[in-house]
C-alpha cells in the first residue's frame, strides 16, 4: 500500500495531471443534479479534480475531505477554507448536509467490506432526500488495457477486491440508495510503460509484490524484457456509478437524476 502522506508531492504529475482531473470532473458533473448546491468530494487528495467542480458548475458550493495531512495541505492550498482533514467512515458533518457526495478512487483503498460499508453508510446519511452519490468502481480493472505489460502481471498475486461495481450496487441499496446513472472516462497520461511499471513496482504501487522482495525482482524483469520501455500503452478507462437518495414522501427534493442508468462517454 502507498504512503499518501509521501506520494503527495508527485502524486498529479504521475496520474495524468491536468487531462484526467478534467475527464474525472466531467464524468462526475455529468451526474450531478443540476440542482445540487453543495458537493462533498469525499478522498479529495491535492484537490486537483474538486477544484474544477465549482469552476465548471456556478453556483455548486464545494468541501474536500481528505485523511492524508500532505494531500490536505495541497488541496487547501486551492480550495482555503472548503478542505478538511477527516476519516470517510466518520464525515464530521451533520446528517442530510449536501445535495452531491462524491468518492473517486476510494472504495478499492478500503482494508475490508465493512470498510466500505461503513464509508458508503455516511455518504448516504450526510446526503439530502434528492441527492446523488457519485463514486469509481473496478478500477483495478480498469487498469487491464489487453497489454504486454498486463499479460505479465496478470500472473502475480491478487489482493481482495473492494469495489467491484455489483457489491457497491448492493451497499447503496443496503443504505436506501437506488441506482441513477453511470459514466466513463479516460485516465489521460496514465498508460503504463514497462519501465514505469517497475519504477511503480519498486515503490510499493503493486500491494502484493512487496518492493525489494524477490517476487518482485523476477516480475521486474519480466518486464524489463519486454520492447518499448518507455512507450506508454492506452490509458486507462474508468468507470463510475451514481446512486440517488429517494426525496421524501411527499417532497420532491432536490433535482435528481431520472431513474434508470444513464450512460455518458469517455472524456
Amino acid at each position: 500500500m502507498l504512503d499518501y502522506d509521501e506520494e503527495a508531492g508527485r502524486y498529479d504529475a504521475s496520474r495524468g495531471g491536468e487531462p484526467r482531473a478534467a475527464a474525472a470532473a466531467q464524468a462526475v458533473l455529468d451526474l450531478i443534479p443540476l440542482g445540487a448546491r453543495d458537493l462533498l468530494d469525499i478522498a479529495c487528495g491535492t484537490g486537483i479534480v474538486t477544484r474544477r467542480f465549482p469552476s465548471a458548475r456556478a453556483g455548486l458550493r464545494v468541501t474536500g475531505v481528505d485523511l492524508a495531512a500532505s494531500m490536505t495541505r495541497i488541496a487547501a492550498a486551492r480550495l482555503p477554507g472548503a478542505v478538511v482533514r477527516a476519516d470517510s467512515r466518520q464525515l464530521p458533518f451533520g446528517d442530510a448536509r449536501f445535495d452531491a457526495a462524491v468518492s473517486v478512487w476510494l472504495l478499492h483503498l478500503q482494508s475490508g467490506p465493512e470498510d466500505v460499508r461503513a464509508l458508503v453508510k455516511e455518504c448516504a446519511r450526510v446526503l439530502r432526500p434528492g441527492g446523488v452519490y457519485v463514486t469509481t468502481v473496478d478500477k483495478a480493472a480498469s487498469h487491464n488495457v489487453g497489454s504486454d505489460i498486463d499479460a505479465v502481471l496478470s500472473a502475480r498475486p491478487r489482493s481482495p477486491v473492494r469495489d467491484v461495481a455489483a457489491d457497491v450496487a448492493a451497499r447503496a441499496t443496503e443504505h436506501g440508495l437506488v441506482p441513477a446513472g453511470q459514466a466513463v472516462f479516460r485516465g489521460h497520461g496514465q498508460g503504463r510503460s514497462p519501465r514505469r511499471t517497475i519504477a511503480d513496482l519498486r515503490r510499493g504501487w503493486f500491494g502484493t509484490l512487496s518492493p525489494g522482495s524477490p517476487l518482485a525482482d523476477v516480475f521486474a524483469a519480466r518486464l524489463a524484457a519486454l520492447p518499448d520501455q518507455d512507450r506508454p500503452r492506452p490509458d486507462p478507462v474508468f468507470h463510475l456509478r451514481a446512486f440517488r437518495k429517494p426525496p421524501a414522501p411527499g417532497n420532491g427534493g432536490t433535482a435528481a437524476i431520472t431513474d434508470g442508468w444513464a450512460c455518458h462517454g469517455i472524456g
